[in-house]
């Protein structure tokens, strides 16, 4: 009697937390019909948005990838002081709120912040300007390339590598030939977190965007803009083709596992 209750409430939560929203999006995009919802997509301001967001996405998983191959790379191939606290670093735009980091960008960059006067008169603009947007997106998405790549590469051990070390291989063919191909599931579902994250940022990007339309209104400020203009249609339609987006990147994090076992039944 425990497990089926136990059961039913397990159900319950994930329908009401985790399918109810995304099928009230669908539902409310298509109140009108779906040529009406494919219709408001073709807005200047929507396009724009949608590039924008793939742009800085693009950004956010290249440069965060490298950066947290190689970060993982350096947490867990060797000890030195400050280690630890260089690990508390990594995790910190998972504790801080990103509103707080979007400010942070304001005070370093803005018209009144620290480096901004200076920026703007070289004629660099930060702030309210897509280098602002971009900034923000990598804080917000530093940690989970390097969140998924430490607990595998530790258990992964040195004994591969010192011996292709010793065969005379190179840091590069080391960690592109030995260490990434035995880690690439792990890699793989940190670049599709960073990815759907990056795509659905909205506090810190919020901050330092100008929400200016056409400009620097990514997907999520578009959908706002949208809803608090009474285009309701336009709003869902947006966060419908957000949603599918980021849920793509969700489900095919969990191929790699998916496809292992089908191999292993098959076998």
């Amino acid at each position: 009697m425990k497990k089926i209750v136990l059961w039913g409430a397990t159900w319950a939560l994930l329908v009401v937390v985790l399918l109810l929203p995304p099928i009230v999006v669908v539902t409310e995009a298509l109140k009108s019909g779906l040529l009406a919802s494919l219709a408001t997509l073709k807005d200047p301001d929507g396009i724009a948005a949608i590039w924008l967001t793939l742009e800085t996405t693009v950004v956010a998983v290249c440069f965060n990838t490298l950066c947290g191959i190689l970060a993982a790379w350096l947490l867990t191939k060797y000890r030195f002081p400050g280690r630890a606290a260089l690990l508390v670093m990594v995790e910190l735009p998972l504790s801080i709120s990103p509103v707080v980091s979007g400010l942070v960008w304001l005070l370093l960059f803005g018209a009144q912040g620290w480096w901004g006067p200076a920026l703007e008169r070289a004629g660099i603009h930060v702030a309210f300007a897509v280098p602002g947007i971009m900034l923000a997106t990598l804080f917000v998405t530093l940690p989970y390339v390097v969140r998924t790549l430490v607990p595998y590469m530790e258990q992964q051990g040195r004994d591969t590598e010192e011996a292709a070390a010793l065969a005379g291989a190179g840091f590069w063919q080391i960690l592109l030939r030995v260490t990434l191909p035995d880690a690439r599931v792990a890699l793989f579902s940190g670049v599709l977190l960073t990815t759907a994250r990056a795509m659905g940022e909205f506090g810190a990007v919020s901050v330092v965007s100008g929400h200016i339309p056409g400009l620097t209104e990514t997907m999520p400020l578009h959908i706002e803009s949208l809803y608090n203009g009474y285009q309701t249609v336009a709003a869902f339609t947006m966060a419908a083709l957000l949603a599918c987006m980021a849920m793509a990147a969700v489900f095919l994090r969990s191929a790699p596992a998916a496809w292992a076992r089908y191999r292993e039944v098959q076998e």
